[in-house]
């Protein structure tokens, strides 16, 4: 059904498509980070603001998804992670990128363990397996800063342009997206263009997760 709220849920939902809150969905787009705040969505005296169609053409165009794909958005067609963004929030482990290369946070399958996690509040269903992780430096800029926050599932199935979280045999840990997934190679690019693609050969590769959203 078209209708306000489901112009707006659709926003919200093609933000968590790509990793994004709101906020990061609207500097994506080279908007003001407040364009698409739930405070903007309706007047003082209550009546529905509509966001402009220049706003939507602009996502639509920074994030590459089709006015289709949107579309189906607001009709509320299956979103695999809208669910789950809606749920109340619960603890899940929280620790920073910097200090995950070190030994005996994950298990072999890339969930966390052992000792050192902190607690951070995230809304999703008990049954996900998801985990945070802080970004530190600048190595993911201009898409993520400095004390964002990413929210990994390991069970998430990839594709390529999927932003990821991987972890080499040799303990060190990056976000990347990636651009190629065979059975002997992966390929990666980098967010920040001063820091160079990465290739691994499979068997150099402990685990990769995807990155399902991130705080910003």
């Amino acid at each position: 059904m078209f209708s306000h709220d489901s112009v707006w849920a659709a926003l919200d939902a093609l933000a968590a498509r790509y990793s994004l809150t709101p906020s990061g969905l609207a500097r994506k787009a080279g908007l003001d980070p407040t364009t698409f705040n739930k405070s903007k969505r309706h007047a003082q005296d209550g009546r529905a603001r509509w966001p402009s169609t220049e706003s939507i053409a602009k996502v639509i165009e920074a994030t590459g998804a089709s006015f289709e794909e949107f579309t189906e958005l607001i009709r509320g067609g299956e979103h695999p992670f809208l669910g789950e963004y809606l749920q109340q929030p619960k603890s899940i482990p929280l620790l920073g990128l910097a200090e995950a290369g070190a030994g005996g946070y994950f298990d072999d399958a890339g969930f966390p363990a052992g000792q050192g996690w902190d607690i951070v509040q995230f809304p999703s269903s008990p049954e996900d397996a998801v985990y945070a992780l802080e970004v530190s430096g600048d190595s993911m800029l201009p898409l993520y800063r400095d004390g964002d926050t990413l929210i990994v599932a390991p069970n998430s199935s990839l594709r390529r342009g999927d932003r990821v979280v991987v972890k080499t045999r040799e303990g060190e840990v990056m976000a990347k997206i990636l651009q190629r997934h065979t059975p002997m190679t992966i390929e990666l690019l980098s967010f920040n263009p001063e820091y160079p693609n990465r290739s691994f050969n499979t068997n150099e590769i402990d685990w990769i997760a995807r990155i399902m959203w991130a705080s910003q």
